[in-house]
């Protein structure tokens, strides 16, 4: 390396992970050697459905759905969350127009939860504990005969709480409604078994597995009644018209290939670095705090908090030093307001303006660590140092 050129460290995969090399290799061949459309009769036409439909084979695989044709690919985990929700409610409004998802869901859960209250139907937004981990007897009191849907993530992408889905699972299908799980932050992570865990819709991300953007796939299990958002020529077993984007599918297959086989050993790795991590930017800094559970956590999500310092300054000297992080989701950045998820754990608005989020990949190493545990203590004095909130005995 050129002593001139700066160390750039990566720590914000959950915005965008690079797609894994084997991947593009695999897009690259697709590319150059099949082009035909998989609805076309002809032989390349058939010569691409047949990539299609072994690609769906991998996807399903990974999460250990019952038949490829459980899968429908999409434009990526924003669109699945869609059809999943307004899908499934309005093809079975007829029994019942009640929603139920959580205060720490994705906005593209949040937003088409709201908009279906304009259509008729009512939405519940169940309540988290600190940790972020669903409050399930609200759970059990909310949901009634009137319930069609409940929508609920597998694990929040900004926090890493993972959720108990299993038991969810038995106390919705008690009482005969539906379960949507987000598992666009999961998915590559913890192995996902939408059978054992009786999940009706489950929502994945080719991007979020160092696959290509801009594709994505929602499971639906045999005999979910759910009908399409987008009408058209009726490709994805009439769920999702429009010509499927061959290459981006060919290579989310390939990276749900490599997911499968890779995750034990890349969880195991990640998860002590997380910890590492996590210890060196609380223990050395007063009044530093984890956001999200202790242990029931996504191995690459490192969540904190520093009292009277704003989140953005921080990124803004990561930044200079080549260290990238996020103060939350990407998809919210735009808008100055705190985290709807950090205010959820009950958390002030001062408090959620403090926290830094650095979500782990496969590039990230103990030096990574090292370094950013060795830049943070300084940082966070810094900015306490020019703050007007910080109490004197943490100034200089």
């Amino acid at each position: 390396m050129n002593p001139k050129t700066p160390i750039r460290i990566y720590m914000d995969n959950s915005a965008g992970r690079p797609i894994d090399p084997r991947v593009i290799n695999e897009m690259q061949i697709h590319v150059k050697a099949y082009f035909g459309n998989p609805s076309s009769l002809h032989t390349i036409g058939q010569e691409a459905k047949q990539t299609l439909e072994k690609s769906r084979e991998a996807v399903a695989k990974l999460i250990n759905a019952e038949e490829p044709e459980a899968i429908i690919f999409t434009s990526g985990a924003t669109e699945s969350n869609n059809l999943a929700i307004r899908g499934t409610a309005t093809r079975n409004k007829n029994r019942g127009t009640k929603i139920l998802t959580s205060t720490i869901e994705h906005m593209s859960v949040v937003n088409p939860c709201k908009s279906m209250m304009k259509e008729g139907f009512q939405t519940i937004f169940l309540p988290v504990d600190k940790f972020g981990l669903l409050d399930l007897e609200k759970l059990e009191t909310e949901l009634d005969d009137d319930t069609t849907l409940v929508s609920i993530v597998y694990a929040n992408g900004e926090i890493g709480t993972i959720e108990p889905i299993k038991e969810i699972s038995e106390i919705v299908h008690a009482k005969k409604a539906y379960l949507h799980v987000d598992a666009t932050a999961t998915c590559g992570q913890i192995p996902i078994d939408v059978q054992d865990e009786n999940i009706d819709l489950l929502t994945i991300s080719s991007n979020d597995i160092y696959g290509p953007k801009g594709v994505g796939a929602l499971y639906i299990k045999k005999g979910t009644t759910i009908g399409p958002i987008i009408q058209g020529g009726g490709q994805e077993r009439g769920l999702r018209s429009g010509t499927e984007n061959l290459t981006g599918i060919v290579g989310f297959a390939k990276a749900a290939e490599i997911a499968g086989y890779e995750m034990p050993q890349h969880s195991k790795r990640i998860t002590k670095l997380r910890d590492e991590l996590i210890g060196g930017l609380i223990d050395p800094i007063p009044n530093a705090f984890l956001n999200g559970h202790p242990t029931q956590r996504l191995p690459d999500n490192v969540s904190v908090r520093y009292s009277f310092i704003e989140g953005e300054s921080i990124l803004l000297s990561l930044d200079i030093m080549g260290i990238y992080a996020s103060s939350g989701s990407a998809c919210a950045a735009k808008t100055l307001q705190p985290s709807h998820v950090l205010l959820a754990l009950g958390l002030q608005p001062e408090e959620a303006h403090g926290s830094l989020m650095l979500t782990l990949g496969r590039d990230n190493t103990q030096e990574d660590v090292d370094r950013l545990k060795s830049v943070m203590p300084d940082i966070v004095k810094r900015l306490r140092d020019m703050s007007p909130l910080t109490p004197k005995e943490l100034k200089s």
